[in-house]
């Protein structure tokens, strides 16, 4: 028997089962995280409820895809990378902005990046942000609360990303085709010398 075994309706605990079926309904079909997550039915209904909750945002679309897409890579999931790639091409982002994302590069759109790099701040400075960062952030256009609102989509994250790191998910069919590993940064031959 496998330690996470991937659920369904019918197998899951009973606590998970409805949580299931309403990702079923929303999205067709089961996806191997919430598949994982129904082995601890409070995380399943915790990561549903502010999945949901992001939405709800007064960011964009697409601006939520940045934060997740962000935090995907800075946390190298390779389960979720592909997964936001697709929601992020159907929020309608451009493909030179995914790109981007799943490189951990510069955005070619200055609003996005400063998104982008206001959140990977967020990740990397352990939620203490300098105030220049949050400055920049709001001088891109983005109002006070959605920084906070920003922390919410790392919640999310946070519960998938970790999950996934600890189960090793594997990449559910219907996004084989984006399949994602963090770019490795190759070391510089005069580092190598020294």
């Amino acid at each position: 028997m496998e330690i996470f075994p991937l659920h369904d309706e019918t197998t899951a605990p009973r606590a998970a089962a409805d949580a299931l079926a309403a990702t079923r309904k929303n999205f067709g079909m089961i996806p191997n995280l919430e598949r994982v997550m129904a082995c601890a039915p409070a995380l399943l209904k915790g990561y549903s409820a502010l999945w949901d909750l992001f939405d709800t945002t007064s960011l964009s679309p697409i601006e939520r895809q940045v934060v997740y897409l962000t935090a995907n890579y800075e946390n190298a999931c390779d389960y979720c990378v592909p997964w936001h790639t697709l929601l992020a091409k159907k929020a309608g982002m451009n493909e030179a902005a995914i790109a981007a994302l799943r490189n951990g590069a510069t955005i070619d759109d200055a609003r996005l990046e400063a998104l982008r790099v206001f959140t990977r701040s967020l990740i990397s400075e352990r939620g203490n942000v300098a105030p220049a960062q949050l400055d920049a952030f709001l001088s891109a256009g983005f109002a006070p609360e959605q920084a906070l609102e920003v922390v919410l989509g790392l919640a999310v994250k946070v519960m998938s990303n970790y999950t996934n790191s600890i189960v090793g998910t594997p990449l559910d069919q219907q996004v084989a085709g984006l399949r994602w590993a963090k770019p490795k940064v190759a070391m510089r031959s005069s580092q190598m010398a020294g």
